[in-house]
């Protein structure tokens, strides 16, 4: 079975597992917010499909700084799949398990991790060739004792999931800590409030806090760059 995620892309989730969930609301803020997680230690985002900023923002987080690992979310049907895969995103994820949309991100080799929490969906997803998975919303359903579980009965096909939802530098660690685990996913790295307000300091600081658990619990992680000392 081909899989939606390539080992490539997984390693580099792995090595740099806490991604920003973004929400722009202005296409000019993309590129001084991903200047401020770079100095705060995130690489990986996710560019929600929320606002008509989202693309352009894509392409500018992309030609400014192509450190970031820059995926898109929020991708509803096969037309957002396309335009994501024409402005080349590194991956696409969605809130729950669309097999149109998971069809198309698989004939135009968009790398795509779909939502799931029940155990039906986990199954469609997995025939459908997902071997990463979205798990939403993470803490709404159970937490880590839910993904227990969930996965319990699939452990041996070796899915990974990306849990989202009420994920928090407060429960970070031990999301991190579980081997099924690949990477989180959470938009308190960089609120929808804080990027209005352009307060990157802010925003730089608490994705440090999620950069230095990190650092603990999965080596080698992202390092600061000198070169993106001001935004």
């Amino acid at each position: 079975m081909e899989n939606l995620f390539s080992e490539a892309l997984i390693a580099t989730i792995r090595k740099a597992p806490v991604i920003a969930v973004l929400t722009i609301d202005r296409a000019e803020d993309a590129v001084p917010l991903s200047r401020s997680l770079l100095r705060g230690g995130i690489s990986a985002v996710e560019l929600t499909l929320r606002t008509p900023a989202a693309l352009d923002a894509l392409d500018r987080i992309k030609a400014e700084t192509p450190e970031i690992t820059a995926g898109v979310g929020t991708i509803l049907n096969p037309e957002q799949v396309r335009a994501v895969k024409n402005r080349n995103a590194a991956f696409g994820v969605s809130p729950g398990l669309n097999p149109q949309v998971v069809a198309a991100a698989k004939e135009l080799g968009l790398y795509f991790a779909p939502g799931i929490l029940t155990p039906s969906e986990l199954e469609s997803a997995y025939s459908l060739g997902c071997n990463v998975m979205k798990l939403f919303p993470a803490e709404p359903a159970g937490g880590l004792s839910y993904l227990d579980s969930i996965n319990a009965p699939y452990a041996h096909l070796g899915i990974q999931y990306i849990p989202l939802g009420g994920v928090s530098q407060e429960n970070l660690p031990r999301w991190l800590e579980h081997p099924c685990v690949l990477g989180v996913g959470g938009s308190w790295l960089a609120p929808r409030k804080l990027i209005q307000e352009k307060d990157w300091d802010r925003i730089s600081r608490t994705c440090e806090k999620a950069a230095e658990t990190a650092v603990k619990i999965r080596k080698p992680y992202t390092q600061h760059s000198p070169a993106l000392e001001k935004p």
